[in-house]
């Protein structure tokens, strides 16, 4: 097996103070692996950057567009939002033409990371629901699929009908089948595979046609970056950086995807450690590397050749790309 690579470096003044390592993949449309880093055939749990292949029963099933879903709903179903007023307003309407409530979801409540949207349940001494649960966008488009299929209400079950779709839609994307599955932070199985195959779907998802569920969903993320993650979140900067030209979604532990529909490029990237900070870097690193992404750009600058700054404010090291890319 390949051993991982230096992904992301720590630097404090001239010292090298950690190292993250991990794999990471890029992809063309015939499944071929362009570049690699680490090991592309390492088995993986994506998390939350598989969204959109959990959201493609929504589309290939008829139920998005029987239900007259448009973009900022396929973008919410690809989310991991912070909870704004903008993600649980727009959940909340998806929820009523449903004839469904909060009471509906198996995703669990959640904390808003919004903080204008935390201080004001604070105030108005409320508790978080499951509409804020960062995943609420993807579960909304499950009780959708469910109620189009006629199916049971707990729509988390691995062996209810929307999870069987969800499981035979990662299958054929990645084109593999996954060594099993273990149960995400919402409830709902988080299918594995290989890095290789996380990449060859997404560069899939870069090559579909016009109107095709892949490219729909691909679209609606980067029509509405805002909706995908929320203000600060590297998803929502660095796509808003790209002009909306490139797809990408974080997941957690570590993980990163991106779709390069221009190229016609997947990636795949995992930190061993599971530190976002390493993935980010290392992602946007390889987006420079593509020439999809501006170096200089200020959200690059956050998360690329990063300072790190003392509690007076003062630089004392950087955050930057590993070894492995120089």
């Amino acid at each position: 097996m390949t051993q991982s690579a230096a992904i992301t470096e720590i630097w404090r003044g001239p010292f090298l103070e950690s190292v993250h390592h991990g794999h990471a993949v890029v992809c063309d449309d015939s499944g071929q692996i362009v570049h690699a880093w680490g090991d592309p055939e390492a088995v993986v749990l994506p998390r939350s950057s598989s969204k959109m292949l959990q959201a493609l029963p929504l589309l290939t099933s008829g139920a998005a567009d029987a239900a007259g879903l448009g973009t900022r709903h396929l973008a919410l179903a690809c989310a991991s939002h912070n909870g704004a007023a903008i993600h649980t307003d727009r959940v909340g309407a998806w929820l009523d033409t449903l004839g469904l409530g909060d009471d509906d979801f198996r995703c669990g409540p959640q904390e808003p990371e919004d903080i204008p949207a935390r201080n004001g349940l604070i105030l108005a001494h409320q508790s978080p629901c499951q509409i804020h649960n960062n995943c609420s966008g993807k579960h909304a488009g499950f009780l959708t699929l469910a109620k189009h299929l006629g199916a049971g209400p707990e729509y988390v079950d691995p062996d209810h009908p929307v999870q069987k779709a969800c499981l035979d839609a990662f299958e054929t994307a990645t084109g593999l089948d996954s060594p099993g599955f273990g149960i995400d932070g919402c409830s709902a199985p988080n299918f594995a595979t290989t890095l290789h195959g996380m990449a060859r779907a997404m560069a899939r998802f870069a090559a579909a046609p016009d109107g095709s569920p892949e490219q729909r969903l691909h679209q609606a993320m980067r029509l509405h970056p805002d909706l995908v993650a929320g203000e600060g979140r590297a998803c929502t900067e660095l796509m808003r950086a790209m002009d909306g030209k490139v797809a990408i979604k974080t997941g957690a532990e570590g993980y990163f995807i991106a779709i390069i529909p221009d190229l016609k490029l997947g990636v795949a990237l995992k930190a061993n450690d599971g530190g976002t900070r390493a993935a980010e870097c290392a992602m946007a690193a390889i987006l420079v590397r593509l020439g999809v992404l501006d170096a200089t750009h200020p959200a690059t600058l956050k998360r690329l050749n990063a300072p790190i700054l003392n509690r007076r404010n003062l630089q004392a090291g950087w955050i930057r790309p590993g070894a492995a890319f120089a």
